[in-house]
């Protein structure tokens, strides 16, 4: 699977993700359109400074009107009304449209944040969220606005020039310096911004690890050797960020300054025209004025680079893994499984890894019967039951329901029909029910009182001080771990799904528990669903009727429950092992299940 960086560097691979922003932005062409139009009127509106001080300067002060004066002031105020007015509301247009492009693709984004860790392991899961996020205030804030003042800048220039050639000239030399400030700017930005994104994906990724291993941190005092780490990523995020900041500010200082002499230049140029009666008093005024409100644009999108830079690099990644990981297209929907499972010569490899962990695996199983995987540790039996589900896609062969591939299916309607309790149970904040449910907004009690008797929890959540209204806390913290491996067992049981998958259902299960385990496995075979059970302790067999044996990520041997563990039992070994890449069926010895 390929980083994010290096598929970054291929214009083929990111067109798709392109292609989806462009058509999120294309559903806020008609209010850009109206933030133009306001932009414009607001530009011709910016002149009213300007032509006011030439009207004051060149008809008021010879003629000593007041009348004049006051007529001036009341036409000058009403449209510095109209401008506050404009300009407040393209403000609220343009949050208005970056919340709407933001919720546009938020489900979007939820949806890879869910499915990076299952296809690019590699890439910080969280980081499309932080990229939506920068590119929703970078379009709410102070730097859009100028880059739609940007095009106006020429009228201002254009005007200058009416005033007088020289002035003009002085304002677009200035409006040039600036411009090449935006450039060296950009080139000086480029590589830190860079370094300080990366970076600060890693402190974040760091940050959950350490937070989702708090326990043992503190227990075996790796807290302080944590911390070391943390702080070194800081030192260099900081000095990143310090680089950025100094850049961002130098230039930005720099370009006030080339602005402020710039009006200091076009009141001295206009002084040498009045002097050589070229010009008039008011002229020096109104230039110089319109001089600063032509490069007022350049300088804001000067200060607001870093911004501009860091909302540039988050587009760019967003499109990039909008791409790697496109929608899933529309399925027609199938029927309920009912008949089969059949493993056809199913090869895995993790996302991410190009080396196989499982090879080969062919088996098949019928309505109403029950398989039990098991062999040692590192075997492959965890990879084949998440290929099983559904959550990896197999490097080989294909995993089929009722003789249709697991990929026929949309995930939301394959989940309907599958159960699944993975080794490590992570429950949701909420309340018990609501954990059982799947997360339904409303679900029906009775479906989630048959799950919770299906795995014999009922009793135990009564017992609870809340019954299944109890909030677990994040993660299920309020629970004990038998407890938690228990609701998730009737959250994989709920809605009566025909294939179930437990991967070590019993490893945090006493004795009276493994027995309502196995009540359960056998409740899913009697009403025609298929079990498939991940062991290591030969209790969790019990409810089995079918046994697949698996070393080093091949089956050795599969069948009928008796017959399988009879052979190994007898701890035999054949006389010639056959080679790594063909699979045998024959028995050997793998030691103790438990």
């Amino acid at each position: 699977m390929p980083t994010l960086r290096a598929v970054g560097h291929h214009s083929v691979a990111g067109a798709g993700g392109r292609a989806e922003l462009a058509q999120a932005i294309a559903t806020c062409r008609a209010a850009f359109g109206s933030v133009a139009l306001f932009s414009g009127v607001l530009n011709v509106l910016f002149l009213t400074g300007s032509f006011f001080m030439l009207q004051v300067y060149d008809r008021v002060l010879p003629s000593r009107s007041v009348p004049t004066l006051v007529g001036l002031c009341v036409l000058a105020g009403m449209l510095y009304v109209f401008q506050a007015l404009l300009d407040m509301v393209r403000s609220r247009i343009l949050v208005r449209i970056a919340g709407g492009f933001a919720e546009s693709l938020d489900t979007r984004v939820f949806r890879l944040v869910v499915r990076l860790p299952l296809r690019a392991p590699g890439m910080a899961s969280l980081e499309p969220v932080r990229d939506l996020e920068q590119v929703r205030s970078f379009m709410s804030g102070g730097g859009l606005p100028a880059l739609f003042d940007l095009p106006w800048m020429p009228l201002y220039l254009g005007i200058c020039f009416l005033f007088h050639p020289l002035l003009g000239v002085a304002a677009t030399v200035g409006a040039l310096i600036l411009v090449v400030l935006s450039i060296f700017t950009e080139l000086r930005l480029r590589q830190p911004a860079t370094d300080m994104s990366a970076l600060s994906g890693r402190r974040s990724a760091f940050a959950e690890a350490s937070r989702r291993n708090a326990e043992a941190l503190h227990a075996m005092g790796m807290v302080g050797r944590a911390a070391t780490q943390w702080a070194e990523q800081g030192r260099r995020y900081y000095a990143a960020h310090r680089l950025s900041a100094d850049v961002t500010g130098g230039m930005g200082g720099v370009s006030r300054a080339t602005r402020m002499a710039l009006q200091s230049g076009v009141l001295a140029v206009g002084a040498l025209l009045v002097i050589g009666d070229q010009a008039t008093g008011g002229i020096i005024i109104a230039g110089s004025i319109l001089a600063a409100r032509a490069l007022a644009p350049l300088e804001l999108v000067i200060a607001q680079w870093r911004s501009l830079v860091a909302a540039r690099q988050s587009w760019r990644r967003l499109g990039n893994v909008l791409a790697l990981l496109p929608e899933d297209g529309e399925t027609m929907p199938l029927p309920r499984p009912a008949a089969s499972l059949a493993v056809e010569t199913v090869s895995i490899a993790p996302p991410g890894v190009p080396s196989l962990v499982v090879r080969d695996v062919s088996f098949a199983l019928k309505a109403g019967q029950g398989l039990g995987i098991v062999g040692p540790s590192a075997s492959g039996k965890s990879s084949l039951a998440r290929a099983l589900v559904g959550v990896w896609r197999p490097a080989a062969g294909s995993v089929r329901l009722d003789g249709a591939r697991l990929d026929q299916w949309s995930p939301e309607a394959l989940g309907q029909h599958v159960g699944y309790l993975p080794q490590d149970v992570e429950l949701f904040a909420g309340t018990i029910a609501q954990n059982i449910a799947r997360l339904e907004p409303a679900p029906a009690p009775d479906k989630v009182i048959a799950a919770a008797r299906a795995a014999d929890v009922h009793e135990m959540i009564l017992a609870l001080p809340a019954g299944y209204e109890t909030q677990i806390g994040e993660g299920g913290a309020a629970l004990s771990g038998g407890q938690r491996q228990r609701i998730g067992l009737a959250r994989a049981l709920y809605g009566d799904p025909f294939l179930v998958v437990l991967d070590e259902p019993n490893s945090s299960l006493d004795h009276d528990d493994d027995q309502a385990l196995t009540k359960a496995i056998l409740g899913v075979r009697a009403r025609g669903g298929i079990v498939v059970v991940i062991a290591h302790r030969p209790s969790a067999l019990a409810g089995v009727d079918h046994v697949l044996v698996m070393r080093a990520g091949q089956m050795l041997n599969f069948g009928p429950k008796d017959a399988v563990l009879r052979g190994l039992m007898k701890n035999t070994v054949p006389a010639a092992a056959p080679p790594a890449s063909v699979p045998s069926r024959a028995t050997v010895r793998l030691g103790p299940l438990s």
